[in-house]
């Protein structure tokens, strides 16, 4: 058992190291569609991965947390390059694209399963709980996000453009707390024991909170890895002139 927990704790650390990697990566090579890309993918693949339990560091704790950091990345470099209008854009992006996938599946699971199916059950299993996963998820990402892109914008003024790390932390932090109770309280709330939904909340933030601290240096990296797209234009007014 200890050994299946250790295992955890090391495919979990180094699956945020490649999810961030892989931010970076996306941006560099397609720029703010990249980015766009990335969200949508990220908000779906989050809201899969997060009705799998696991535990982590002696902790119980949803999967998806990784997946959906990247995506306060993403508009965190989009908000220091573009500007709010190109991140505010990039969330009402994956906000239509989650809103999409749960309609389209609650469509597919009425479907009567063929006598050879052997999909069915599994589906209903993931996507029978996610309308209401959904519901809190999107409710979460919509209000955590936008306090995200407003905070980083807040202190890149207050900071005169200085000091990225401040304003990619103290943005990201408070948004994941946002993000973290609207959440587990829409849509995680009577689905688990109190005691197990106190443990999930609790882990769930904490989870993001590191994926959050771990992901400062990725937001370095990305502004200086600036797109083709990007390469002839100067940096937006208080921006990342000031680093």
């Amino acid at each position: 058992m200890n050994d299946l927990v250790t295992f955890n704790n090391l495919l979990w650390c180094g699956f945020v190291v490649v999810v961030l990697s892989l931010t970076v990566l996306v941006f560099r090579l397609f720029g703010r569609e990249g980015l766009y890309a990335l969200v949508v993918a990220g908000v779906i693949v989050a809201n899969i991965q997060v009705t799998k339990t696991v535990v982590l560091f002696g902790m119980t704790a949803t999967l998806g947390n990784a997946i959906y950091g990247c995506t306060f990345l993403a508009t965190d470099i989009l908000t220091e390059l573009y500007g709010e209008r190109e991140a505010r854009r990039c969330v009402w992006l994956g906000f239509v694209a989650m809103g999409l996938t749960v309609v389209w599946m609650q469509f597919a699971l009425r479907f009567v399963p063929g006598p050879e199916d052997f999909a069915h059950d599994a589906l209903g299993t993931v996507f029978g709980v996610m309308p209401r996963v959904a519901a809190g998820s999107l409710v979460a990402y919509l209000v955590s996000q936008h306090h995200d892109i407003w905070a980083f914008t807040f202190w890149r003024h207050r900071t005169r453009g200085r000091w990225l790390w401040l304003r990619n932390n103290a943005s990201t932090m408070v948004s994941q707390a946002i993000d973290s109770l609207l959440f587990c309280g829409i849509g995680l709330w009577g689905l688990f024991e109190p005691a197990t939904w106190l443990e999930i909340l609790g882990t769930t933030y904490l989870l993001k909170w590191i994926v959050a601290a771990l992901d400062t240096p990725f937001m370095y990296l990305a502004t200086r890895l600036r797109p083709a797209e990007l390469a002839a234009e100067p940096p937006l007014k208080d921006g990342v002139a000031g680093l």
